[in-house]
This record gives C-alpha cells, sequence and structure tokens, in this order.
C-alpha cells in the first residue's frame, strides 16, 4: 500500500509573502516541515510549488520538488495537480501545508495508520481533545474577534458531523468528560476520493465558513476523525510575522521535535 506526503508550498501570499522561506532558529519554515513529514511513516514526501525561489531552495536541502500552474487555487488542488504530473496515484495522499512547523511527526504516523488499517475510509482529519478550560479560552478568543482554531463535532463511530470556525457543540449543560476536539488541518486521501472531491464544485456550507472539508460533508463523503495526542507539545502554525517569533519561543521552551532539526542548526 504506497502513501505519499505532499506539502503546498507557495511564495505569493497575501498575508505574508515568501512564507516557506523564512527562517525558524536559523532553518528555513519549509525544511522544518519536510523534515517533520519525512520523520512520519510514509513512503516518499513531495514539495509541490509554482515559484522558482521555493523550488530551489527546496531542491538545495535535499527534497523532491514538483512544478504546478500559479493557477492552482488551494494547496488541495495542487497536491492533486503534482501527483497529476509526475504520473502516480498513490493509495494515501496526505496533504501537509508548508506553515505546519510544530506538528508532530507522530500525527502524520498516526493518521497514515488510520487509512492504511481500514480500506473502506476514503478521508481522515486529526483532531485533538480540548478540555473545558481550553475550549472557554477558544470561545473568548473568538468572542474577542480572533478567528484562528477550527472546531470538529463526530459520530460515535469517530465520523465527522460538522466542523466549524465557531465553538461547536453549544454547552447548555456541564457534564463529565465533555466531548469538545479542535481540528488539526492535515487531511489523508484515497486518491480515488481527492479526485472525486475536486470534481465537485465549492459547496454553500464551504463557501459560509471558509472551510474546504465540508465540500466533502455536504456532498456525502465521509470524513473519518483521528482522535491524536500531541503529548504535551504546543499546536501552533505560522500566519503572521509576529507567528514566527512565537515558534521560535515554544521552541525554546519545548525543544525540538526530531534529532534532525537539532543536529542541522545552522
Amino acid at each position: 500500500m504506497s502513501s505519499v506526503i505532499v506539502i503546498p508550498a507557495r511564495y505569493g501570499s497575501q498575508r505574508f509573502p515568501g512564507k516557506p522561506l523564512e527562517l525558524i532558529k536559523g532553518k528555513a519554515m519549509l525544511e522544518r516541515t519536510w523534515l517533520i513529514a519525512r520523520s512520519a511513516n510514509a513512503d516518499e514526501v513531495i514539495i509541490t510549488t509554482d515559484d522558482d525561489r521555493i523550488e530551489a531552495a527546496a531542491k538545495a536541502f535535499g527534497a523532491r520538488v514538483v512544478r504546478t500552474r500559479p493557477e492552482c487555487a488551494n494547496g488541495t488542488e495542487r497536491v492533486f495537480e503534482s501527483l497529476q504530473k509526475i504520473g502516480e496515484k498513490p493509495d494515501i495522499v496526505l496533504n501537509f501545508q508548508g506553515d505546519a512547523v510544530l506538528t508532530p511527526p507522530w500525527v502524520l504516523s498516526e493518521l497514515l495508520e488510520a487509512m492504511k488499517a481500514d480500506p473502506s475510509v476514503g478521508m481522515a482529519t486529526p483532531a485533538t481533545r480540548l478540555s473545558m478550560q481550553k475550549f472557554e479560552d477558544i470561545r473568548k478568543q473568538k468572542a474577542a474577534g480572533i478567528v484562528g482554531g477550527t472546531l470538529v463535532v463526530f459520530d460515535v463511530n469517530k465520523n465527522a458531523l460538522y466542523f466549524s470556525k465557531t465553538p461547536i457543540p453549544f454547552v447548555r449543560t456541564q457534564i463529565e468528560d465533555p466531548p469538545l476536539h479542535r481540528h488539526v488541518g492535515i487531511y489523508a486521501y484515497r486518491f480515488a476520493t481527492l479526485e472525486k472531491y475536486l470534481s465537485l464544485p465549492p459547496s454553500g456550507l464551504e463557501k459560509l465558513e471558509g472551510l474546504e472539508q465540508l465540500r466533502a460533508l455536504e456532498n456525502g463523503i465521509p470524513i473519518k476523525i483521528v482522535v491524536v495526542d500531541y503529548r504535551g507539545r504546543t499546536h501552533w502554525s505560522v500566519d503572521s510575522p509576529e507567528d514566527l517569533v512565537k515558534v521560535e519561543q515554544i521552541i525554546e521552551e519545548e525543544g525540538e521535535l526530531i534529532p534532525e532539526l537539532s543536529s542541522r542548526e545552522r
């Protein structure tokens, strides 16, 4: 059963141009993400981009790079186009965003293992359990206008019911061990499921919430939720220059995720 992690990387981000090549403790963000992906149990890792600068940097640190068109609407399209271009149809495709520099490699491995364990699963994504306090913190952030962070609810078989930027579920009654989960924006697909997903037009809820995964749910494509444990590590991604400082602080406090990031410091 073949598996590939594809890392889409774009230079021209409106919020943070050149983000993939920004340094975090002396190492480019994209290289950090690539090293984390290589530490997971996929058969191959590919970086896909439409930019000469990112291609050159990725090749310099030894990555396999596939060029795609600038017209790709998002990372998911870029992932699929890269596989079309090289003529490969792996059984499992994992879309891993290049700014997720604090993602533990075991999260990627657990997602891949869940797909391998159940061939009926066409699409899967991870989530982390939230304490009531963490959920309240997110609710207060949302009330203050901080949009980041997606919540997910799922059924007893761990199939997603809904994803939202709004804190869900609504907590009307305090109960012991409440089912509160934050979504981690990494997706694993069967190749055929990815192909089907991209053949569908953007859906109403997807456009309303700005969440791509809702297109799958609205069209009857189940999404398996893999509940993962960050083992005390902090969840963070890079959306602004200020996030670079925060990520470096987290690394200083918690250490590097993998030995390669420590041993290859420049």
